[in-house]
């Protein structure tokens, strides 16, 4: 996936986030340069209120400054490592960003009845992931309830997200979460270039 089309896929999840008058009030202003008092009357909000709500929406597709910029470009890189490792189906890279003892969880709906809602040791997690790696094709980076985390969001429709703890440059526990009431919770974000 190419750094524009990931970008765009992160926005179209980002913005689907967003409450349907904090994005009109978003895009109308930021993208299109629309004056606040010509927005008010579409949103059914005073002027003031609609400033507020594309000030929300503005810091919902930035992501705050949640995260210190060290820390998440540290994390970012790892994950970035990980994406590129499972895009070529190297095994031999994925095991260098893993933890040896790492410990992968899945949600139960996301697998066919019967399998492992875990494994433990980075071989079982690096084969088991590189079976599928198809799967990470439609992944992009994006920042997940304040850490970088991994979005897979196919025709821009989120699906999953990752969320792996990271310690020491290596991933030592991701999760993998599908449920869409739990997906409706996170709070999702573009990371800047």
């Amino acid at each position: 996936m190419e750094l524009a089309d990931a970008i765009g896929l992160a926005l179209l999840v980002v913005l689907d986030r967003l409450t349907p008058a904090e994005r009109l009030a978003f895009m109308l202003h930021d993208i299109f340069a629309v004056p606040f008092d010509e927005i008010a009357p579409l949103v059914g909000r005073s002027e003031a209120a609609t400033r507020q709500l594309a000030s929300r929406a503005r810091r919902r597709v930035r992501g705050g400054a949640s995260v210190q910029d060290a820390e998440l470009v540290a994390q970012r890189e790892v994950i970035e490592a990980f994406l590129t490792a499972v895009r070529e189906g190297s095994l031999d890279e994925l095991l260098t960003v893993l933890d040896p003892d790492v410990v992968f969880r899945i949600e139960s709906q996301a697998l066919p009845a019967g399998a492992r809602r875990e494994l433990h040791g980075s071989a079982a997690a690096a084969t088991l992931i590189v079976k599928h790696t198809q799967l990470f094709w439609s992944c992009g980076t994006a920042l997940v309830n304040g850490s970088v985390g991994i979005i897979v969001a196919p025709y821009g429709k989120l699906r999953a997200v990752g969320i792996p703890v990271i310690s020491k440059g290596k991933i030592i526990a991701p999760t993998t979460i599908t449920d869409p009431v739990r997906l409706q919770e996170m709070h999702l974000a573009i990371l800047d270039n």
